[in-house]
């Protein structure tokens, strides 16, 4: 996996593919509220990654194969010529909430399956308020490391020396559009009047920011909740720690009693079997929760500059 990582230094996703995207997103987003999810199409030239299109999956139906649709898909792709080799995929995103268990494990199957693939989260919220978001990401070698062998322990985890920022590597993405397309966008751009610095204390930030706020406080409670439970399980390992001390020293007592008394001292018995090891309680959801909350902050931070910014600005005008 480390010779792959530096493999891609960046993804070139054409403006096609990235309407596609931003369509089948912003459906669902209104429809159902559901998150969409697709594939992405493409071909790795040097060092970077080229998505030239992409399909949306099918929503959960019973009766469809996912497998057999997508090796349909890329077939039918095939024949009118178009790329048709998979490089990853794509998913929605609502104001930074992406990050999840199963995200992990969808990422980990198409890494270690096809190398160079990434992810590519899209986030409908924010990109209706006018902030274009779009991010590619990749497992870093300990995150697979960590999928591999199912461990999830906190030794295991400080073995791997794996925290929430070490999950994945972001990818920079870049949108390539074709001369025509830029010298029409160029046209449209001379066609739109210009608007004078209105916008400029316009507050359309708020939404966004109150949205992620919201959501940053559900994770910190939702972290609160994990670390009550990790400090419960320390407290019931100390207590049995020391009942298990306390029934040693007891029978120690016992035997040199029966000792004295030239008695045959007491069978020997597994201590682990008396006091049974408590589960430890897997550690891989509070790290998906504190790098969501790490998420959230880097999202957060400019935001709260221009928001501030612009409510004390706009009394004094």
């Amino acid at each position: 996996v480390p010779e792959n990582e530096a493999a891609i230094t960046y993804v070139q996703c054409d403006g096609l593919a990235v309407m596609k995207i931003v369509k089948h997103c912003h459906e669902e987003s209104y429809s159902n509220m559901e998150v969409a999810q697709g594939a992405l199409l493409g071909l790795v030239v040097e060092n970077r990654l080229e998505i030239t299109n992409c399909f949306p999956f099918p929503k959960h139906d019973d009766t469809m194969d996912e497998e057999e649709y997508q090796l349909d898909m890329m077939r039918r792709l095939r024949r009118v010529n178009v790329d048709h080799f998979h490089v990853g995929w794509y998913q929605s995103a609502d104001v930074g909430n992406f990050l999840s268990q199963s995200l992990l494990e969808s990422q980990y199957h198409y890494q270690t399956s096809i190398e160079e693939s990434v992810v590519v989260i899209y986030d409908t919220k924010k990109s209706a308020r006018g902030f274009l978001t779009l991010k590619a990401y990749r497992l870093t070698p300990q995150a697979i490391a960590m999928y591999k062998e199912r461990d999830y322990t906190p030794e295991a985890l400080r073995n791997l020396k794996i925290g929430y920022e070490s999950l994945f590597i972001e990818v920079p993405i870049v949108i390539r559009n074709s001369p025509l397309t830029n010298i029409m966008m160029s046209e449209l751009s001379e066609m739109i009047p210009e608007e004078e610095g209105s916008k400029f204390l316009d507050l359309g930030t708020a939404s966004v920011l109150e949205g992620q706020l919201r959501s940053l406080m559900e994770r910190v409670d939702e972290l609160n909740q994990e670390a009550i439970k990790f400090n419960r399980y320390q407290q019931l390992v100390v207590r049995q720690q020391q009942d298990k001390y306390r029934w040693l020293m007891k029978r120690a007592q016992e035997n040199s009693i029966r000792g004295g008394k030239d008695e045959p001292p007491l069978p020997e018995e597994d201590v682990n079997k008396l006091f049974k090891p408590h589960t430890v309680p897997p550690r891989v959801n509070p790290l998906i929760v504190a790098g969501q909350i790490n998420t959230f902050s880097q999202h957060i931070s400019p935001f709260c500059f221009q928001s501030l910014a612009k409510l004390y600005l706009t009394p004094g005008m």
